[in-house]
């Protein structure tokens, strides 16, 4: 029996992870890099315990992978040492690409989605580790003629949101998070090349769901964390400007290059640099730099990193429907009336938010019925499987304006 490296979890208690490729990629620099990534961004800022990060998610959701292969060898679906290996790397480096903060600065440093980043990610690896990441890298890229396997990494009843619902409830005290992630697991079968739950397994499925949504809404969307996350990727843009405009700005090296990317578009930058130099940036280095340029000459960022270290969070509204122009002028004058500097009309960030539960698509979860019939779960659910998207539009800012 190989030997095995233990971790003891503090959501699934003792696990475990065999020496060699698997065990080999979480020693690398890229993967230990994980470890300064926090999972919830800014959440902590409402949520104190949400200190987690990549790296545990990933330990995770590698476990919770090992456990699928299991239930689904011994219910005769054929997963070769090869295939299992290979899942087991996709879900281990499915979120090796995110940026600092994980997504709150998702397109603010490099404009990449994190999973086009994990590719890249795993191409460089890949060349490191002489080829042994090509069947990963295959199942990631939805390639690999076995889809179910692609399905484990990336569906919506993968690992991933398995583990992330489940740590996150965990590490946040939200108690509506909680899922049942080991009887879903245990429900599981493949037909038809697909990933299917058994039927005994909707209500567990239901429940999963409906956890989703209310964690969507009272976590990852909640309005003092939009807050924050909104004013970090304004704070970010700013620093960005700045030095490409001159500004001397005391910044990690990698950090700094991909901030000047912008005005080197002539210049080709390959993806062995664009890794390296992302490789190189973590949670620690946005910090640094909001410290910073607290007193930097600059207002607005002086404002803006002061009111990010020191938890000085905008007021935040909410709406269903699009705020109105006049709204916006009037908020934006008295911004400017209370805060007479250059640009600070910038202090008032607007956008929205979408989120969408569950999709009626190709991807829709599948029932594998007791007669053997495969169907839809929004065919089957007594429960009413909500789809409508839902878009919240918000106005972001200072509470002290006239």
């Amino acid at each position: 029996m190989a030997k095995q490296k233990i971790f003891n979890d503090p959501v699934y208690g003792f696990t475990s992870v065999p020496y060699g490729i698997l065990f080999d990629l979480i020693e690398h620099p890229y993967f230990q890099r994980l470890r300064r990534i926090k999972q919830l961004g800014l959440t902590d800022y409402v949520y104190p315990g949400a200190l987690h990060t990549r790296f545990h998610h990933a330990i995770g959701a590698l476990h919770l992978m090992q456990q699928a292969i299991e239930v689904l060898r011994s219910k005769g679906v054929t997963i070769s040492e090869a295939e299992a290996e290979g899942v087991c790397v996709a879900i281990l480096l499915h979120d090796i690409g995110h940026a600092p903060f994980s997504h709150a600065l998702e397109h603010t440093i490099v404009d990449v989605h994190h999973e086009d980043m994990s590719i890249y990610f795993m191409e460089m690896l890949n060349k490191k580790f002489n080829g042994q990441l090509d069947l990963a890298i295959q199942i990631f890229k939805n390639e690999y003629p076995k889809k179910f396997l692609y399905q484990l990494v990336s569906s919506q009843l993968d690992m991933d949101r398995m583990d992330y619902l489940n740590r996150d409830s965990y590490f946040t005290g939200v108690s509506e998070g909680v899922i049942g992630y080991d009887r879903i697991i245990k429900m599981l079968d493949v037909k038809n090349d697909q990933i299917v739950i058994e039927q005994k397994g909707i209500y567990s499925v239901e429940k999963f769901l409906v956890a989703r949504r209310l964690m969507y809404w009272q976590v990852y969307l909640h309005k003092a964390v939009l807050s924050a996350e909104q004013m970090l990727i304004l704070t970010l843009r700013e620093i960005k400007r700045a030095y490409q405009s001159g500004m001397k700005l005391d910044m990690n090296e990698s950090l700094a290059f991909l901030f000047g990317k912008s005005q080197r578009s002539n210049e080709a930058c390959s993806k062995e640099d664009l890794v390296y130099h992302f490789a190189q940036i973590d949670d620690y280095d946005i910090i640094n730099v909001l410290k910073k340029t607290m007193n930097c000459k600059n207002k607005v960022l002086s404002f803006l990193s002061d009111c990010l270290i020191n938890r000085k969070l905008f007021r935040i509204e909410l709406s269903n429907h699009a705020f109105t122009s006049d709204y916006r002028k009037n908020l934006r004058q008295r911004i400017v009336s209370s805060f007479p500097f250059n640009d600070s009309n910038k202090l008032l960030i607007q956008g929205k938010e979408t989120n969408r539960i569950y999709s009626k698509n190709n991807n829709e979860i599948l029932v594998l019925m007791k007669h053997g019939e495969v169907l839809p779960l929004s065919s089957v659910s007594d429960y009413e499987i909500r789809t409508k998207i839902i878009t919240k539009y918000y106005l972001c800012y200072p509470k002290n304006i006239l």
